[in-house]
């Protein structure tokens, strides 16, 4: 038996309030012709709450309450309510089971921030919509236990089983603290990164390429100076550009405005940009690779490659300075007729060229300051950019927790 109850809206469009809040606002649409017979497509309808029987309930009860192994708060989940309606033998009962159930699901799917809370952050959020919120809430009173239908939502990645172990270890508030801050970053990922993926953690200044679990090449960066940070982002990469033309950022344009070794380019309405050629003192180095995004942050060379020597590397305008750029772009380019002595050769010749990878490659630029050692043990990165204090903020925000009745 089911009864349809009409839910709290943030329960219902997660996904989409975080890319509101954290897009790029996108150019007016082209005024279509008005159709002759305009088509109105009816809005999903809300979720349908099941009969949820009391054992189910209890279980529901005993996830939110054990929810502080996550890294989140039970308090924000409102367990008295649910416990209240519970004793109560009711039909209230399902009403509150499923929207309790709804928030720990949404926000084990999209983690507890969201939107401008998580600070530069512009990965987009996996797809999950009323339909599956739906199926997964189906699941869970049909068969399936409630916790197992609960957890099947978690990132699966290793580090974030291993930030949990260090969680259970930690002493201190301040290392609690941190873990939690991060498991819920791990939580605003895409739950499947993809077979072969190249990963770039800013705070630790690294480039990874994985596949299938396993790094397969992991390379020194350079990431955004304090001034200028590093935006968290996903993007594809779908090629490398050997001696690449640096086209100059507007908004730097004025550093290189009259200096020698740039070319300027007047538009047809008289705005002048800037360009630097190929050749040694390029600052894009001998290689860039392809993967389109609205930021215009990229993976590339340097010919400022003292700065990998350093230990903390913040010093670019955004983009990711990467160790032996050369060498990553080649390993990228394995399966093409890109053999290393192609690469090599191209590189020498000094002309603008471009190659293409056999499959796109997604690459994820992310934020994480503390990681997981095998052991349980945590390994810390400076929070360069002063984001972890404002991100637990938000994650410590009670203002979101279910009404009391």
């Amino acid at each position: 038996m089911y009864r349809r109850i009409t839910l709290p809206l943030v329960l219902l469009s997660t996904a989409a309030a975080s890319h509101a809040q954290n897009a790029v606002p996108a150019p007016a649409p082209v005024q279509a012709p008005v159709a002759a017979t305009p088509t109105v497509q009816a809005a999903p309808a809300p979720v349908v709450a099941a009969e949820w029987k009391r054992k189910q309930a209890q279980e529901l009860l005993a996830y939110v309450e054990a929810i502080g192994e996550e890294g989140l708060d039970p308090a924000d989940y409102n367990p008295e309510r649910l416990r209240q309606a519970i004793d109560a033998k009711d039909e209230r009962l399902s009403a509150v089971a499923t929207e309790t159930f709804l928030k720990v699901a949404s926000d084990l799917m999209f983690g507890h921030v969201r939107g401008a809370a998580r600070i530069d952050w512009y990965v987009e959020d996996d797809s999950w919509n009323v339909y599956d919120q739906q199926a997964l809430l189906d699941r869970a009173v049909a068969g399936e236990t409630v916790g197992d239908a609960l957890r099947s939502l978690l990132p699966t990645h290793p580090q974030y089983a291993a930030l949990k172990t260090a969680l259970v270890k930690a002493q201190d508030e301040g290392s609690r603290g941190k873990i939690r801050t991060n498991l819920d970053r791990w939580r605003w990922l895409p739950r499947d990164l993809g077979q072969k993926y190249v990963i770039v953690n800013v705070p630790a200044y690294t480039v990874a390429l994985v596949e299938s679990g396993v790094t397969l090449d992991r390379r020194r960066a350079v990431a955004g100076a304090i001034k200028t940070p590093t935006p968290s982002l996903n993007a594809t990469i779908t090629g490398a550009i050997f001696n690449p033309w640096w086209e100059v950022p507007s908004s730097i344009a004025r550093e290189v405005a009259g200096k020698k070794g740039y070319v300027s380019v007047k538009s047809a309405g008289g705005a002048v940009r800037y360009r630097q050629p190929p050749g040694p003192s390029n600052a894009l180095g001998k290689v860039k690779l392809v993967m389109g995004n609205p930021h215009a942050i990229y993976l590339h060379d340097t010919n400022a490659k003292n700065l990998f020597n350093k230990q903390a590397r913040a010093y670019s305008h955004g983009c990711i300075r990467t160790e032996d750029a050369v060498g990553f772009a080649a390993t990228l380019l394995d399966g093409t007729e890109w053999s290393r002595d192609k690469v090599n050769e191209t590189v020498k010749s000094g002309k603008t060229v471009q190659a293409n990878v056999a499959t796109p490659i997604p690459v994820y630029i992310v934020y994480f300051t503390v990681a997981g050692t095998d052991e349980g043990d945590l390994k810390r990165y400076d929070d360069m950019y002063s984001r972890d204090t404002k991100v637990l903020a938000a994650l410590d925000d009670r203002g979101t927790a279910l009404a009391s009745n």
